[in-house]
């Protein structure tokens, strides 16, 4: 993880996406997966933009299988953006960083 970005892991999903009170981009990924690592630094980009404003994460599937379930990621890279506790986008595989940006700006005020 970085300095703008936060581990989410099935323990502290509560805490930090539940109950956050900025929206939250989770970044579903995996050691193994070449195209997590080419979205990293895109997801990285991404929260720093918009540091402040939203909060970004990283869930290791192969290390949270509880929550991956729980949201139904079938195939990663997988973003959930959630606010006010609900998933309110998703955007799988490795895309460009103006479909994340545009995601996100819909559901800023």
């Amino acid at each position: 993880m970085s300095a703008n970005t936060v581990e989410i892991t099935d323990a502290n999903f509560d805490a930090e996406v539940a109950k956050s009170t900025v929206p939250v981009l989770i970044d579903f990924w995996a050691a193994w997966c070449g195209p997590c690592r080419a979205l990293a630094p895109t997801v990285e980009a991404v929260a720093e933009q918009y540091k402040g404003r939203i909060k970004v994460g990283k869930l290791d599937v192969d290390s949270n299988g509880a929550t991956s379930a729980k949201y139904s990621i079938r195939g990663i890279p997988t973003l959930l953006l959630f606010k006010d506790g609900q998933v309110k986008e998703q955007i799988v595989g490795a895309v460009g960083k103006e479909v994340i940006t545009k995601a996100l700006d819909k559901h800023l005020s």
